[in-house]
C-alpha cells in the first residue's frame, strides 16, 4: 500500500526556521499534487502550500514570503521550508498527496500522513 511519513517538526522560537519532509512509499505509479495542511487547536484545517506534478505552486496568504514548498520526484518527497516562524504557525502539519498506485491494476487516491507537531514559542 501507499504510506506518507512526515518528519522535521519540533519546538522553535519565534523568528526561527524548520524544514518539514514527507516521503511517499509503496507501490507508487505516479504522484500528482503534493501539499501541506495544518490544523491548530480550535481552528479549521488550513491549506498551507501545494505543488502540482508540473511544478505549479500555491500558498496560503498567511505564509507567503516565509514558507517554501518543493519536491524531489526521484525520492517521492515533498518539503516545506518554514522561515520567520510566528506563534500563530503553531499547529499539526499534515502532508497530503494524490497518488496513482499499483494493486493488481492502477488506482488513484488521496493520502495523508500522520502529522507532525510544529510549536513556535519563546
Amino acid at each position: 500500500q501507499v504510506q506518507l511519513v512526515e518528519s522535521g517538526g519540533g519546538l522553535v522560537q519565534p523568528g526561527g526556521s524548520l524544514r518539514l519532509s514527507c516521503a511517499a512509499s509503496g507501490n507508487i505509479f505516479s504522484i500528482n499534487t503534493m501539499g501541506w495542511y495544518r490544523q491548530a487547536p480550535g481552528k479549521e484545517r488550513e491549506l498551507v502550500a501545494g505543488i502540482t506534478g508540473g511544478g505549479t505552486i500555491n500558498y496560503a496568504d498567511s505564509v507567503k514570503g516565509r514558507f517554501t514548498i518543493s519536491r524531489d520526484n526521484a525520492r517521492n518527497t515533498v518539503y516545506l521550508q518554514m522561515n520567520s516562524l510566528k506563534p500563530e504557525d503553531t499547529a499539526v502539519y499534515y502532508c497530503t498527496a494524490h497518488i496513482s498506485y499499483y494493486r493488481f491494476s492502477i488506482y488513484s487516491g488521496d493520502f495523508r500522513g500522520q502529522g507532525t507537531q510544529v510549536t513556535v514559542s519563546s
